[in-house]
């Protein structure tokens, strides 16, 4: 059976961005990062606002951010579904 091959051409550069001035430490988990947000630190900038960009394959992405070791919801995100914990993943489409 033949595999999918993704290549660097298909990557789409997605910036996650969340404001939250008062944490110390932010990442973002994800089915792009097997859940991990220790692999994805945002870095902080001006404002308390948190960035990182990842170049994504195309598909739907569901994801969350972690500050603080807490559980975030995106503010910003066009798309969300529920998730097994009761709480909500945000869906980015590449």
């Amino acid at each position: 059976m033949p595999q999918a091959t993704i290549t660097t051409s298909s990557l789409k550069t997605i910036e996650f961005v969340l404001k939250l001035p008062t944490a110390k430490e932010v990442g973002v988990a994800g089915s792009f990062n097997n859940w991990n947000a220790a692999q994805t630190p945002l870095r902080k900038q001006r404002g308390g606002i948190w960035r990182a960009s990842l170049a994504l394959p195309p598909g739907r992405h569901e994801y969350r951010f972690v500050a603080d070791g807490q559980w975030l919801n995106d503010p910003a995100a066009a798309e969300s579904m529920p998730n097994d914990f009761g709480g909500r993943n945000a869906v980015c489409v590449v």
